[in-house]
């Protein structure tokens, strides 16, 4: 057994998780992480680059990249913001709207493969202590 059989759960079960999504969202053509921006558009409408940023938790480059993948695969619509010149604004297109069902579906899916028979007492307890988790990787990280 590892020394920190913890940490090393977390790293196996999470590239486990990517690898599953990354394989359904291919299907919809979509890569990793692109599903959080559309969701986050869908949800929530038209929103500055900086505001997926923050909401997101990613970085000015990453979301560059992302938003130009999506607007040239036809999912996202970018103008600049009216009211900032140095803003671009990133908008869900329609022709989005035919893979969003799709992606949600995928959720679902992700979601029974990772709680598997777990019954709904161990879901809840297993996202009681993964809050937890992230709580104190989120405070080790500001430290």
């Amino acid at each position: 057994m590892p020394a920190e059989p913890l940490t090393n759960a977390i790293v196996r079960v999470a590239r486990l998780h990517r690898m599953i999504a990354a394989q359904l969202l291919r299907r919809v053509g979509l890569r990793l992480g692109q599903e959080l921006v559309m969701m986050q558009l869908w949800e929530r409408g038209p929103q500055s680059q900086t505001e997926l940023v923050r909401t997101l938790g990613s970085d000015s480059a990453t979301m560059t990249r992302t938003v130009r993948r999506l607007e040239q695969a036809g999912f996202v619509r970018i103008t600049p913001s009216a009211t900032d010149k140095r803003a671009t604004v990133v908008e869900p297109t329609p022709a989005s709207q035919s893979v969003r069902r799709e992606v949600e579906r995928i959720w679902a899916q992700l979601e029974e493969s990772a709680t598997g028979d777990l019954t709904p007492a161990e879901q809840a307890e297993a996202l009681v202590v993964l809050q937890r988790i992230e709580d104190s990787l989120s405070r080790a990280a500001s430290a």
